[in-house]
């Protein structure tokens, strides 16, 4: 898959992960892991990107000692799901495009 297709669904899907509520990098992997698997390193990497767009606000707390990172979501954040939804269905036009190629010779 082109690297940076890839790394705008991951964007996306943390993004989705994150939507509905605050939370924080250990949970976010944990929500994702039926769908997609992602190392923590990946998604600290991803999380810095998106709050250097400005999509997600980060925030520190303790918790049990030591300090945690939560995460939430912003108006931008929720704009660029939208945004990818769009896409997405473009996406799929195109996907059947170039699949109705392989229906047409079965």
């Amino acid at each position: 898959m082109d690297i940076q297709l890839k790394r705008g669904l991951l964007d996306v899907c943390v993004l989705a992960a994150i939507k509905d509520e605050e939370t924080y990098g250990y949970k976010i992997i944990k929500d994702m892991k039926p769908y997609i698997e992602m190392s923590e390193s990946t998604l600290y990497t991803i999380l810095k990107r998106l709050e250097a767009a400005q999509m997600v606000n980060i925030r520190s707390a303790e918790h049990n000692g030591r300090l945690r990172k939560y995460y939430s979501i912003t108006e931008t954040g929720l704009k660029r799901i939208d945004e990818f939804r769009d896409d997405w269905k473009e996406i799929m036009t195109i996907y059947r495009f170039v699949s109705r190629e392989d229906q047409d010779n079965e």
